[in-house]
């Protein structure tokens, strides 16, 4: 990150942590999302929505097709609509 702003943009933030490819019934998903919370609750964002690995997001890059189109009820673009809204402030 200082890298990155001391060589290309000296105003990169960061917006907060985000959860990726979490299988939530797995203990390391727990284990690793304690950890995170642990270390940086309240001092940066910890998005809520966590992305879940599914095999349709893997499908959607394969056929080049966004995720919305291609399973727009797979749980992980319904993930990412949650993002999309908890970062918009549109939380409901």
């Amino acid at each position: 990150m200082k890298k990155v702003r001391s060589r290309l943009n000296d105003r990169l933030q960061i917006a907060g942590i985000l959860l990726t490819m979490c299988d939530a019934r797995t203990n390391l998903c727990k284990v690793i999302t304690e950890q995170l919370t642990d270390t940086f609750d309240g001092q940066i964002r910890i998005f809520k929505s966590i992305i879940p690995n599914t095999v349709k997001v893997g499908e959607s890059i394969y056929y080049s097709e966004p995720l919305l189109e291609y399973a727009p009820e797979n749980k992980a673009c319904k993930a990412y609509r949650n993002l999309a809204e908890e970062v918009s402030g549109d939380e409901s």
